[in-house]
């Protein structure tokens, strides 16, 4: 299925609208969902149609793009500031990722599944040419120690609790902005205030994939 472009781009335009509608007030944000292309990082095109709508879709490994507002809403959370160091654990479509960049942010992301971590590194170094994004191959748990100190850190699956290696990572003053609980999660902002010390702000429940730990690795007749 073809769908127009002009389709897809008022089909983003209504998005667009529909966030600030939603709470959305980020301009960086909002801009940021204008300049990157949703319906590129689903690889069905027959679901192109469905790119611009508040919908998690199929992206191949089990795996989904995440639902729009949910991105929007979490990158707003972050306060992303020109060339902050974000480091992003779980990679998935590379939706958000490419959003953070898009923000001005330089982006170190990590996803567990080789697989989908070779795929989306390829659709977004290779096809889409999106600048200021280093992918790792690794356990969301352990962070990155080696690039750290981070300015912020996103967490986008659902992590039964709050890692103490990824705030070690995140600078004073920095932001993780990470979903925890099991069942559903309730959406955590943790500003690091000093060596010891954080503050932690609640902003309502959602519901994503586990968090899990160590790596996976896949051939074509499944995890090796």
């Amino acid at each position: 299925m073809n769908v127009s472009i002009y389709i897809l781009q008022g089909a983003k335009t209504s998005l667009i609208h529909w966030l600030h509608e939603q709470g959305i007030s980020d301009e960086n944000v909002l801009q940021a969902f204008d300049k990157i292309e949703r319906h590129k990082f689903i690889e069905d095109t027959i679901l192109w149609d469905r790119a611009y709508e508040n919908t998690p879709l199929p992206i191949g490994c089990n795996q989904t793009i995440s639902q729009p507002i949910t991105v929007a809403f979490q990158s707003q959370l972050l306060q992303i500031q020109k060339d902050d160091k974000v480091l992003e654990i779980g990679t998935g479509s590379g939706f958000q990722a490419a959003i953070l960049s898009a923000m001005g942010a330089k982006v170190f992301t990590i996803e567990r599944q080789i697989e989908l971590f070779r795929k989306t590194r390829s659709l977004l170094t290779k096809k889409m040419q999106i600048p200021d994004i280093k992918f790792f191959y690794g356990d969301g748990f352990e962070g990155l120690p080696a690039k750290a100190p981070f300015d912020k850190i996103i967490v986008t699956c659902g992590a039964p609790n709050i890692p103490a290696k990824l705030l070690n990572q995140l600078k004073i003053n920095g932001i993780m902005v990470i979903p925890v609980g099991e069942n559903t999660q309730e959406m955590k902002r943790i500003t690091k205030v000093s060596e010891d010390q954080y503050k932690d702000e609640s902003f309502g429940e959602f519901r994503f994939v586990p968090m899990l730990q160590n790596m996976v690795k896949y051939n074509q007749n499944g995890i090796i």
